[in-house]
């Protein structure tokens, strides 16, 4: 399969920075409540589930990059590609949507449940803060391994890694009252990038299909620019990187791209009812922002 993610790193950067962020408030909300209610005793415990979370997260990965690997070659490993690819979009897909549905009422959800947990014990802390961290890694992990696929160096990790760093550092800025940022803004301009990204994950799953031989018309182009499209060019490199953009694709490649972005993008910017703007997100030393919007 060609590699139209080569240069993957701006894409992995922010699938780094809008996982971590989300994750990161999530977790300053429980630790928050914990010291707010002079339960600092319970605060191991909830790091114990994040950590056990994360190394899930990390051995998820290394697994999918090993299988890809080591395991499959040919058509079977253009299929494998294909079907993550498919099923990280439905993943982020999904992330978008329930963050913009629920993140006014997620500070309430979390507490109440780490207030019953605090009453089962030890365990169902942990539990808590397990399953606080585990559904943003495991997405971030296989949303990464999809937009960095065909990567030729560590470019791709490296912005991931960057872009955690920086989601920790604004999560932590923000619960120490040290910044102010409207988080419902952030998160909808995130979005609107991660639909693009992942309209170029879906396009590059239907090249992977194509290649293993399960679609055909993969000689069918919808265009063609490479007498001017200078795949080297900085242009490029970001187009490509951030949104799979080819000199030539197929026409299925084309259809997907466009139908997933356009039917997304509409149903994602479109008002909910009773909407209101929300503030920009402030947090005191001992309570973070109300919720992630």
């Amino acid at each position: 399969m060609e590699s139209p993610v080569s240069n993957a790193v701006l894409a992995s950067y922010l699938i780094g920075l809008r996982e971590g962020l989300e994750g990161t408030l999530v977790v300053s909300i429980l630790v928050a409540y914990l010291v707010k209610s002079n339960r600092r005793d319970a605060l191991r415990k909830v790091w114990i589930g994040v950590a056990v979370a994360l190394a899930l997260a990390i051995g998820f990965g290394a697994i999918l990059s090993y299988v890809n690997a080591e395991l499959l070659s040919g058509a079977n490993q253009e299929l494998f590609e294909a079907v993550t690819s498919v099923v990280a979009v439905g993943f982020v897909t999904w992330m978008i949507f329930w963050m913009r549905r629920t993140a006014r009422r997620l500070k309430g959800d979390l507490t109440g449940k780490l207030e019953e947990a605090l009453q089962l014990g030890t365990f169902a802390v942990v539990l808590v803060g397990f399953l606080t961290v585990a559904r943003e890694g495991l997405e971030t992990a296989l949303l990464f391994f999809s937009a960095a696929q065909g990567a030729t160096n560590a470019g791709p990790l490296l912005g991931l890694l960057g872009g955690v760093l920086t989601a920790v550092l604004l999560g932590y800025l923000i619960y120490r009252a040290a910044v102010r940022i409207n988080l419902s803004r952030f998160f909808t301009w995130t979005g609107v990038l991660l639909v693009l990204v992942a309209a170029g994950i879906l396009k590059y799953g239907v090249h992977g299909f194509q290649e293993a031989g399960v679609l055909g018309g993969m000689s069918h182009h919808a265009f063609d620019i490479s007498s001017w499209y200078d795949p080297t060019a900085w242009y490029a490199a970001l187009l490509t990187g951030m949104f799979n953009i080819t000199a030539q694709p197929s026409v299925a490649e084309t259809v997907v791209w466009v139908g997933y972005a356009v039917v997304v993008l509409t149903l994602f910017l479109l008002p909910g009812r009773g909407h209101k703007p929300a503030a920009p997100a402030t947090a005191t030393p001992r309570e973070p922002a109300s919720s992630p919007a």
